[in-house]
């Protein structure tokens, strides 16, 4: 199976500034309760970023700017079928108590080290330490 024949996905890191330092919301999956960053289908007539950010509403209760390039992607197989995931960053402006998945998931804001010990997948992982050692928001992050 080629990198045609994936399912495109699409995801957040979502990150917010707390004082001088910044830290990174993480949910949990609803099956295995694994760490994880809000992901999902790329809805029709939606661009990757865009449906990306309706997840994080959905799934974590985050509204926030998302950047429309991508920090990386990965790879990963479920039910016989091969998904490849981009991941875009997200400034998270808003946080809500109660969102669609609450009842389904957890979410916590953590430092990039927990974050990145906590999450399994080395794509998200390395865009977090990325987002982390930005002084200075190059481009068209948000």
């Amino acid at each position: 199976m080629g990198t045609t024949d994936m399912i495109k996905q699409s995801a957040v890191v979502p990150y917010r500034h707390v004082k001088k330092r910044i830290e990174f919301a993480l949910i949990t999956s609803r099956t295995t309760r694994r760490w994880i960053v809000p992901k999902g289908m790329i809805e029709p007539n939606m661009t990757a970023w865009a449906s990306a950010a309706k997840e994080a509403l959905e799934e974590a209760g985050l509204l926030g700017k998302v950047g429309d390039k991508p920090l990386g992607d990965f790879v990963y197989t479920k039910f016989d079928n091969r998904f490849r995931v981009e991941l875009f960053p997200f400034r998270v402006t808003k946080v809500l108590e109660d969102w669609e998945e609450r009842e389904l998931r957890k979410r916590e804001w953590v430092d990039a080290a927990q974050a990145v010990k906590r999450i399994d997948e080395p794509a998200v992982g390395a865009a977090i330490n990325y987002l982390a050692k930005l002084k200075k928001w190059p481009g068209s992050l948000p």
